[in-house]
């Protein structure tokens, strides 16, 4: 027995190194915004850039300063007229912006009010999954979205037909939220805590649902401006949640709910004493609620029989918060009402197709393992990934949380 438990704590170990090795710098996700103003010959940016994503530009991993990040956006974007560049009118300039981003504006005079093009090239040579959300408006009063990829870095206003810019529709929409979950780490990993904490198909099916009325619930709230989430608050509970689903498949695997609920609970409580002293980004009543929360959700979970229903409405706060780390991206641009709600359906519609098929690909792959018996007993299985999510999600969540990293 004692020779057993050994040989599970060393194949847990081994995994965690391994998820820490292979996600220790990874990113939620990787979005910029951009504003473009076209008044004949005069083309008006305003770029967004979330500080967690700017920090990728320095070495230290602070965000950087004002110059730094002109110097860096300069070469990057602008627009051409029939071919020839458009030169700056004045120095590009910061600008005031929500807590948590950057925005710098830029002033463009172009030689002609003909074909023009305008151009975004930043940050994709340094995540090449990156995409800017680009709003387009015209001195007519046009209004489109774009999405700028690494594929597609320019936007072309000739293409503008009967006083309509050819933009972005509802199926890009869609293509982004799955990209939002092909493309982020964190999402993907909370899915496979979710996989791994159902036991049964039907557990599986609370738990999705859930989920996906927590992102639902994020549309209307955004949408009806009621919640303006942090984005720098949002990141770091996204990471507490990856946290708290693999301490929960551990003290489920365990049967030691209690003691895993007062040490996560230990740990919180301290970080809220910290911020007494000034210390850390969240405030004390998030991380003292977090803490309450944490800890007497891992108490019931760890004795409910059947927690299937009690994960629904776990899984939707869950969602909320993944939710939430999306929309505080849109809503530091200023999108009509109902330009948001198509962009936030599409994209709510994509994140639900895309975890169905991340599922529906980790439960094929058990099955079509398990036909041909090269499985691993399941609790050496659940070990070895809980204690991967456990640490990628401290790991991420103490760093945001303090911000150095």
């Amino acid at each position: 027995m004692i020779m057993r438990g050994l040989e599970r704590l060393l194949l847990a170990l081994a995994a965690t190194v391994l998820c820490f090795s292979a996600s220790a710098h990874a990113h939620t996700r990787s979005e910029s915004h951009s504003t473009w103003l076209v008044d004949g010959s005069s083309v008006h940016l305003t770029f967004s850039v979330a500080d967690l994503e700017a920090r990728r530009l320095t070495s230290d991993g602070r965000p950087p300063n004002a110059p730094q990040l002109i110097a860096y956006l300069s070469p990057r974007v602008g627009a051409t007229a029939e071919g020839r560049p458009c030169s700056l009118a004045g120095k590009p300039r910061p600008v005031a912006a929500a807590t948590g981003y950057r925005r710098i504006e830029f002033l463009y005079d172009c030689p002609s009010a003909e074909e023009i093009v305008l151009r975004d090239a930043a940050f994709f040579e340094l995540v090449p999954t990156h995409v800017n959300m680009a709003q387009i408006q015209t001195a007519k009063g046009d209004f489109v979205e774009d999405v700028l990829t690494s594929d597609n870095q320019t936007i072309d206003m000739s293409r503008a037909q009967g006083g309509e810019i050819e933009g972005a529709g509802f199926l890009t929409f869609i293509k982004m939220g799955l990209m939002h979950i092909f493309t982020g780490l964190d999402h993907m990993s909370f899915l496979l805590g979710l996989v791994l904490i159902s036991r049964r198909f039907r557990d599986l099916i609370f738990v999705i649902s859930g989920f996906t009325l927590g992102h639902s619930l994020t549309l209307a709230l955004a949408v009806t401006g009621i919640i303006r989430p942090h984005a720098e608050f949002i990141d770091a509970l996204v990471a507490l949640t990856i946290a708290l689903i693999g301490i929960e498949n551990l003290a489920v695997q365990v049967h030691r709910p209690r003691l895993f609920a007062i040490w996560t609970a230990i740990g919180l409580f301290a970080m809220a004493l910290l911020k007494l002293f000034g210390i850390g980004l969240l405030p004390f009543t998030l991380l003292f609620g977090a803490g309450l929360f944490a800890s007497n959700y891992l108490l019931v979970a760890g004795h409910v029989r059947d927690a299937g229903r009690l994960r629904l409405v776990v899984t939707l706060i869950f969602g909320l918060i993944h939710g939430f780390g999306f929309a505080a991206d849109l809503l530091n641009e200023a999108i009509p009402p109902a330009k948001l709600a198509e962009l936030l359906v599409g994209f709510n519609l994509g994140v639900e197709l895309g975890q169905l098929a991340v599922v529906s690909i980790l439960v094929g792959a058990v099955g079509l393992l398990r036909h041909f018996k090269l499985t691993l007993p399941r609790p050496i299985v659940v070990d070895l990934c809980a204690a991967g999510l456990v640490l990628e999600g401290v790991y991420w969540f103490v760093s945001r949380s303090f911000n150095f990293a």
